[in-house]
Parts: C-alpha cells; structure tokens; sequence
C-alpha cells in the first residue's frame, strides 16, 4: 500500500462539550459531576462518568450511580456560541474544514507543509488557542485518513493529543476494541463477538469475502477497508449538508399526547430556524421514534416543492406522528426527532397556489390544514421570530403549548450530530 502521505488530518472534538461549558462559566461545577438535562443526561463530565453515568441515561439512574450529581438545565444558546468561537479557531488555522457536529470537526493542513510547522505541532497549537481563547479543552487526533483521525482522537480523550504516523497504523489499529472503530455501532460489535472476533487485528486476518458474509455487502466492505487502512484520504470540504434535525430523549413512559406533541413542535421550530439561518429550503420531513424496548421507527413527508414554512413542516411532523399513534401506545415511546432533507438553498423558490389538497394535516386543534409547500404569508412572521431569537436568545419567544406542557430540550446538529461525548 501507497502511504506515502503524511499524517496531515486533524480531528479536533470537544471534550465533553455541554457539560464543560456549564463547568467554564460557573466556578462551583469545575470538578465536579456535572450532567445537562432535564428526564435523561445529554451530555456529562467526565467526574460524573467515571462514577458511570453515561448519555441518554436517565437521571433517577445516574444519581443513583453518582450521588453527588449536579444537574443543570441545557443552554444551547452558549452551546452555539461557544462552538462558533472553536470554529473561527479551526478556520483561521486552515481553510480546509469539515464540520462534522456542533463540537466536533476534520481539518487538513497537508497545504500548510512547507509554511507552517508539522501536523502535530498545529494541533498542539490549536488545542491552546482553544484553551486560550473559548476556555475549553479539546482533542486532537492526527493521522492519514480522517478515519483513522477520528479513532486517534478517541484513543486520546480526555485532554489529549495524539499522532498516528502512516508506519504505524496497523500497530495502533489492530490492537483496538471493535467498538472502537469509528462506524462500527453495537449492533455490528455484537455480531463480531459472537465470531469470535473482539479486536481490529481478529477482523483485519478474514478475507473480504467472509466480512461481506457476516455483516453483509455494504458493511462488510466498510469493516474490511477500515481494518486496512484503505478509507478515504481526503477532508470533503465545501460540501454543503444534506440534512438539518434535532431530538428530544423523553425518558420512560407513559408520556401524555399532549406532552409529545408539544415537544415534537418545539424541535421543528429549532431545526427550521437553523435551516432558514442556512438559507435553505426542505422538501421532506422526516420523523424519528425510539420506543421503550430499543426499536426504532421512521416516518417522512415529501412535498411537491421546497418550502421553510414554519407552519407547513410543522404540520407534515404532526401528521406523521398521528400516524404511528398505534406504534406509541403499544411500545411506549422515549425520544422523539425531527430532521428535513432534500436541501435547496432559497434563491429560487417555486411558489405554489393554495389550492393543492393533496397533503392535509391535523394541527391538534381539532381543524386539518392544507400542506402545500409554499411560502405563505406566514414566512415574514417566520423570519420575524428568527431575528427575535437571534437578538434575544432562543427561549425569547415560543409557542404556547411549550409553556403549558414544557419544552425540555434537544441536542442541535451541525451537520448530523453527534455530540460524540466519549
């Protein structure tokens, strides 16, 4: 194999990133248990999970693991702050950026070779800029791939910073966990181990074939070029996304009608105020369930034509709820989400007469609306509310059915999120 690059990838990840925010800007939770959240943990520090709690657990469980728990309401609006100051950090460093989540992302320097100092050292240097001047820490792993990028940075959290020499790769690679692997869920690791198969090394001795066997085509070639270092070398930048969503963790059940609604209402109008803040335009909306035994449901909407009407996407979301009703009230549901897809941006919008029926919603009042794609006269009172928020904050204005059954929270993300809170 050809490796003659150098390792001249960074991935940089926040450390814990909600929970360090809270810690940064108020002195009594520095090393402390800290866990954000209202029903379930969104995110921890890393005092609260060496005791073990962990994301998504919910928070009757965590104090029980962590007793001296400290538990703070999320506030995305210093989220977002304090991740646009990080990427102005990683922009100024170099304009190869790939944002990968709110707290996370892939920066190439390999243009920077004969006028900057070697990979490792920007990345030491961008790690104490970010110290420096947002006040958090960061990690960064860096390699040839932004594969093998992201696994180094993993390797080295909290805190920390590690190299992984294109030499080197199958010595650092091979002896990891196979849930260590970046793209390899539970799911694919549950079915490795039944094999027999507990480590990278264990997967990278099978032929291609025998991967594509077990896992199947798609993921058995995945694993197979992972294992081999034969993963994409390039950070793809200016590539613009493909989707923007939220979700909500409601906890276990039963949760009231009324409660779900409300809070799928809330992340529409998040994610459509983040997609007009694109200046974009959606075509589907897409609905997410997760139920109390672990399964998971999807449903989605496509319009005739693209629209960011508030009220229109909002009434496709509820919809589609009342559609799995069933669903929820026989498997129980605990998170909820919202993403919109098949992204234009809004230079060319495509008006549309009110007089399509093909799509009728139900608003929960009792009274069906007509869901037709386009911009209505509700897009000034939208774009009013979205300058309200930006000057004021988020929670400055917000539907009625929030105050009356609670708005609890959801995790925003840029561009499909993870915050990966290893």
């Amino acid at each position: 194999m050809d490796r003659s690059r150098r390792a001249a990838v960074l991935h940089a990840d926040l450390d814990a990133f909600y929970a360090s925010v809270e810690q940064r800007d108020d002195a009594r939770l520095r090393g402390r248990p800290v866990a954000v959240g209202g029903g379930v943990v969104l995110a921890c520090s890393y005092e609260a999970k060496r005791a073990g709690v962990r994301t998504a657990m919910g928070l009757r469980e965590a104090r029980g693991l962590c007793p001296g728990l400290i538990v703070v309401r999320p506030r995305f609006d210093a989220y977002t702050a304090a991740s646009r100051a990080v990427f102005d950090v990683f922009h100024r460093t170099t304009p190869e950026v790939q944002g990968v989540s709110i707290d996370e992302a892939f920066l190439d320097v390999a243009g920077l070779r004969h006028i900057d100092v070697p990979p490792v050292e920007i990345g030491a240097r961008l790690r104490t800029l970010v110290r420096d001047e947002v006040g958090l820490a960061i990690t960064v792993g860096v390699a040839r791939t932004p594969f093998l990028a992201k696994v180094a940075s993993r390797v080295a959290k909290p805190d920390g910073l590690l190299l992984v020499e294109p030499d080197d790769e199958d010595a650092f690679l091979h002896p990891l966990r196979v849930e260590q692997l970046w793209g390899v869920g539970a799911v694919t690791a549950a079915k490795l181990r039944r094999y027999g198969l507990l480590t990278a090394g264990d997967v990278a001795a099978l032929p291609d074939v025998a991967l594509r066997s077990m896992l199947g085509p798609a993921a058995g070639r995945h694993l197979f070029a992972v294992v081999h270092g034969l993963t994409p070398e390039r950070v793809q930048t200016g590539r613009r996304r493909g989707s923007i969503g939220a979700q909500r963790a409601l906890g276990r059940g039963p949760h009231r009608d009324r409660f779900v609604r409300a809070a799928l209402l809330g992340l529409v109008d998040r994610v459509c105020r983040r997609m007009r803040g694109a200046h974009r335009i959606a075509r589907t909306v897409v609905l997410r369930l997760r139920f109390d035994d672990y399964t998971r449901a999807t449903r989605s909407h496509t319009f005739p034509h693209a629209t960011d009407s508030g009220d229109d996407l909002a009434a496709a979301a509820l919809l589609l709820l009342d559609g799995v009703a069933g669903l929820v009230q026989e498997r129980g549901l605990t998170l909820v989400g919202v993403a919109l897809t098949n992204l234009a941006s809004d230079d060319l919008v495509q008006p549309a007469l009110p007089l399509d029926l093909r799509g009728v919603a139900g608003t929960g009042s009792g009274e069906p609306r007509v869901v037709d794609g386009s911009r209505r006269e509700t897009h000034g009172l939208d774009v009013a509310v979205d300058q309200v928020a930006e000057r004021f904050g988020s929670g400055s204005v917000r539907r009625a059915s929030l105050l009356r059954h609670g708005e609890g929270f959801a995790a925003p993300q840029l561009p499909e999120p993870t915050d990966d809170d290893r």
